[in-house]
């Protein structure tokens, strides 16, 4: 897609109120659906990938609140060391899928080969081909294996990453969010596009594809990523239904020491 990435967008922008209900609804089922991959040994990988500024993160650290991060795990892996770089592509990534009843959720991925090392001249042209040449098999390998794959991609207009571009530049708490590469993608809007387009024409397959979230709007695109990741892997609600405590059992012969003798956190606030 080129210029404005999307088309057809809600002109009004769900309510707090509405989408607090929502997000509760949604967490309740994600306890649900975690139990259920744990219950049946399931094997499933995210990827969150999109422009810079798109809201994957966001929507990752909603998708990760409500669940237990035992059997739930982010990679965001940095950039590869010299010993990474001579490996085989995909082998870093590779060394962190899960096992039986696990999830894994991918911020970035292997597809940082087709974005931002094709855009930026961090690959060499013959490595790209080579990429876009693999990366269908690897998937089809993946889910011939018996791994459940998710591909979001997270696709804002240029009008709307400039505006969060410009507020993460202006608000202190968020000046880690702008990276030197952010900068630099500002300028390169039509490449971006151009690779985004090139890497769907050969890995949007069938057994794999492509789901793309239209994230102009950061609170619907939570909600309809997350949802949609709960209506795309079947599950039933095995969840144990809750049971009262028993009574605390007393322990006479326990002495609390002399509280003065603790250091205690200054109550600022």
């Amino acid at each position: 897609m080129s210029g404005n990435e999307q088309d057809g967008y809600h002109s009004k922008k769900i309510s707090g109120r509405e989408y607090d209900k929502a997000l509760a609804g949604i967490y309740e089922e994600l306890v649900k659906f975690q139990y259920w991959v744990k219950d049946q040994g399931l094997r499933l990988i995210i990827v969150f990938e999109g422009r810079d500024a798109a809201g994957k993160g966001g929507t990752i650290k909603r998708l990760m609140e409500p669940l237990n991060p035992r059997g739930c795990n982010v990679v965001a892996l940095p950039a590869p060391s010299d010993r990474e770089k001579t490996q085989w592509y995909f082998q870093r990534y590779v060394q962190h899928f899960p096992a039986a009843g696990e999830i894994v959720v991918f911020d970035r991925s292997w597809y940082n080969r087709a974005g931002v090392e094709r855009v930026m001249g961090f690959c060499s042209d013959k490595e790209y081909r080579e990429f876009m040449r693999t990366c269908p098999e690897f998937e089809r390998m993946i889910v011939r294996s018996g791994i459940i794959l998710l591909k979001y991609w997270f696709s804002v207009s240029d009008a709307e990453q400039e505006r969060r571009f410009q507020k993460r530049a202006t608000d202190t708490t968020k000046h880690w969010k702008l990276s030197p590469m952010d900068i630099e993608s500002r300028d390169r809007w039509m490449e971006y596009s151009r690779a985004k387009d090139e890497m769907f024409f050969y890995t949007d397959i069938e057994e794999a594809p492509w789901y793309v979230v239209n994230a102009d709007d950061k609170k619907r695109a939570r909600l309809n990523c997350l949802s949609h990741i709960l209506h795309a892997v079947p599950y039933q609600d095995i969840m144990p239904k809750p049971a009262p405590l028993p009574p605390r059992q007393e322990q006479p012969d326990y002495k609390r020491p002399d509280l003065d003798e603790q250091h205690f956190v200054p109550e600022v606030y």
